[in-house]
């Protein structure tokens, strides 16, 4: 009786109607045996329950169900009295190993106070001994505790374990006390077993590993205009939260240290990112100098460029209008000026004004690349020439950067407050910026040890590629090199133009570039960028098998592995999104070339500083020291007359860090300042 479309379709899929019917009934004629006594509430098995819930990522149950089992399995104290405290520095001195945890009054290790430390050996167990706390606190004389824990601390023989354990080096030292026997970080173990993860953090990881919700940080201290410092939180709430830092991190350690070897990456562990624990906290702890003075010069030159690009920018859009105003540039370009955009931002659906976009624009109208340069000036103001002496720590006269060891997917370094590692080198102005930086010594100098085209030879190195082996064990220009088979001419008769069109290539392949990216940088058409690059794989047939390889070995396992056994998982290569994939395999091959060059620089990095912590040919000890790591360069600063051993060793440990199929080549130069260095 129903009629149209609706009336046909029930007709034609009568059969499927009347099952997805039968479907919805509730069977009522169905023997059911119900045991009541079975059904009757119990206490669960919370293991068991956590697990289950972990799996099916019900975190909130999850966080109810842990936070129960907090509240009532736990041995936390606090240790005021003497009686206790001597009690607990016996205990303490038996322990072969034991984790640890500082609570400080600042997240910023060179001005942060110890308000307590607890220690934790034994799951679900721990104690804390505060320094400071809240008016009428009772507590133990710091001197006498520091005194006490110091031997302990210090002694090598004894492990310590931690979670983000560089921050509790850097305190002590602070206090004058040097942590030794740093053996198990739990937060480089998260990120060594899923360096691609949210987050490495303790809360995280406590739920991932362990299914359990800690007492996060703002429940304790509060946040935003709230919060208070860890000095003025009620003991009972400190001491939880501190014990439960380091009770956590032992329990981590019990189940992340044999995860690591199950995985295999117990020599990566091991013999490289722990000790560049200690590396990175000599490296933060000594800072780096700069000319102040110099900077402020800068500042105010940039500051009259700025102003001139200004009145260009308002003559060529014919009004004066706000240039870091969005929406105003956006009504000068698509309203009056009637550009035609080149895109829509995906959100927000409005015309963009993005560099992107701008660039785009800017083949069409002098304004958008006016407004880029303008922007470019503003960033390197802003960010690096006006912060940088901001940055200056009043008791030291230098900058303390953080080299964060956990942050990126490949395993390479990263730094931060502030980042000294994305300093412009192209430009005359990014290049002043490494000139203001220096020796803090009188009479010291500044050494720069940079590895010559490290992902190329990595590249040459996993594709055995007859042509780039040669090139490079012939110390040939290997940009060159390859300009003289993508074009057909003697490498005698290169061209300056064939040349850079081969480095953009070379350089390409390892990123995932395709011909639409290639023809955009050389400023050629799609055609003739899909010529180059087509040439190239001819003529290197071994690179395009290495790299197929890779992603094809990823699609199989999941993951990419780097030069030492680094991982790297790439789910996004099994994603039904063709970009999504595309990017997959641009990660993988990217990881393990830019991931491979982490590893090694970071293996020459431990040996370095061991042979720092040494002595020199004459026996005197080394005065030298590691100041910076910026991707494949390390940063010295040196006595003058150190200086040519120093030269001879970091050239020495860097090219024999990881023996490769080419040969390394690193160089090596010195001056007063880092770009005279460079």
């Amino acid at each position: 009786e129903i009629k149209g479309k609706r009336g046909e379709n029930l007709r034609a899929f009568a059969e499927a109607a009347r099952a997805s019917r039968d479907l919805a009934v509730l069977r009522t004629d169905v023997d059911l045996r119900l045991d009541l006594a079975a059904a009757r509430r119990r206490q669960p098995d919370s293991k068991r329950l956590m697990a289950i819930l972990s799996e099916l990522r019900m975190q909130n149950l999850l966080k109810t169900v842990s936070a129960s089992v907090r509240e009532s399995s736990a041995e936390y104290s606090a240790v005021t009295e003497e009686a206790e405290w001597r009690a607990f520095l016996d205990a303490l001195r038996r322990r072969p190993r034991f984790a640890l945890d500082t609570e400080t009054d600042s997240l910023r290790p060179r001005d942060a106070d110890i308000v307590g430390l607890s220690f934790s050996w034994e799951a679900g167990r721990a104690h804390y001994i505060p320094l400071k706390g809240p008016a009428g606190t009772k507590l133990l004389d710091r001197s006498e505790v520091l005194k006490g824990l110091r031997p302990i601390l210090e002694d090598p023989g004894v492990a310590k374990i931690g979670q983000n354990i560089k921050f509790d080096m850097l305190v002590l030292r602070r206090a004058e006390v040097e942590l030794r026997g740093i053996e198990f970080d739990t937060m480089v173990a998260g990120y060594i077993l899923n360096p691609g993860a949210k987050g490495h953090n303790i809360d995280v990881l406590a739920m991932e590993y362990l299914q359990y919700r800690k007492f996060r940080t703002e429940e304790v201290i509060g946040s935003g205009r709230n919060q208070i410092t860890m000095d003025i939180v009620p003991l009972e709430t400190v001491a939880k939260y501190a014990c439960e830092d380091a009770d956590i991190a032992w329990r981590l350690y019990e189940v992340l240290s044999e995860e690591i070897e199950k995985e295999g990456l117990g020599r990566l562990f091991r013999e490289v990112e722990m000790p560049l624990v200690e590396v990175l906290a000599d490296m933060e702890w000594t800072g780096v100098a700069v000319d102040v003075e110099a900077l402020r010069k800068m500042s105010s030159e940039l500051g009259g460029m700025m102003a001139e690009l200004e009145e260009e920018i308002y003559r060529t859009a014919g009004e004066k209008f706000n240039v870091n105003s969005p929406q105003q540039l956006r009504d000068i370009l698509y309203g009056k000026l009637g550009l035609e955009p080149p895109k829509k931002t995906r959100k927000t659906k409005a015309l963009s004004t993005d560099a992107e976009a701008l660039e785009t624009l800017a083949a069409a109208h002098p304004l958008p690349k006016l407004v880029l340069e303008y922007r470019s000036l503003a960033k390197l103001k802003g960010t690096y020439v006006d912060a940088l002496p901001e940055a200056i720590h009043p008791a030291t006269g230098r900058i303390h950067a953080s080299f964060n060891q956990t942050q990126t997917a490949t395993g390479r370094l990263s730094s931060s407050e502030p980042n000294i590692q994305n300093i412009p080198v192209k430009s005359d102005l990014g290049r002043g910026i490494r000139a203001a930086f220096r020796a803090g010594e009188a009479g010291w100098k500044i050494l720069s040890a940079d590895y010559s085209q490290i992902e190329l030879r990595m590249l040459a190195h996993y594709s055995g590629d007859e042509a780039l082996l040669k090139a490079f064990a012939d110390g040939e220009d290997i940009h060159a090199a390859v300009a003289a088979r993508l074009f057909g001419v003697p490498p005698s008769k290169v061209t300056r133009q064939q040349r850079a069109k081969a480095k953009a290539v070379n350089f390409g392949i390892i990123y995932g570039q395709t011909a639409f990216g290639l023809a955009r940088e050389l400023n050629i058409g799609n055609s003739e960028a899909q010529e180059i690059i087509d040439a190239y794989f001819a003529g290197h047939p071994k690179v395009g098998e290495c790299l197929r390889g890779i992603v094809a070995s990823a699609l199989d396992t999941g993951r990419v592995e780097t030069i030492l056994g680094r991982r790297r998982f790439v789910p996004e290569l099994k994603s039904t999104d063709h970009a999504t994939r595309k990017l997959g395999e641009r990660l993988a091959v990217n990881t393990v070339f830019q991931g491979s060059a982490a590893d090694l620089i970071k293996k020459a990095m431990v040996e370095i500083r061991s042979d720092l912590k040494g002595r020199r040919k004459d026996g005197k000890p080394w005065r030298a020291r590691m100041i910076m790591q910026i991707h494949d360069e390390l940063v010295f600063e040196v006595p003058v007359e150190e200086v040519e051993e120093l030269k001879a060793l970091a050239k020495d440990r860097m090219e024999k860090a990881i023996e490769m199929k080419v040969p390394l080549v690193v160089d090596i130069g010195v001056g007063d300042t880092w770009l005279d260095a460079k």
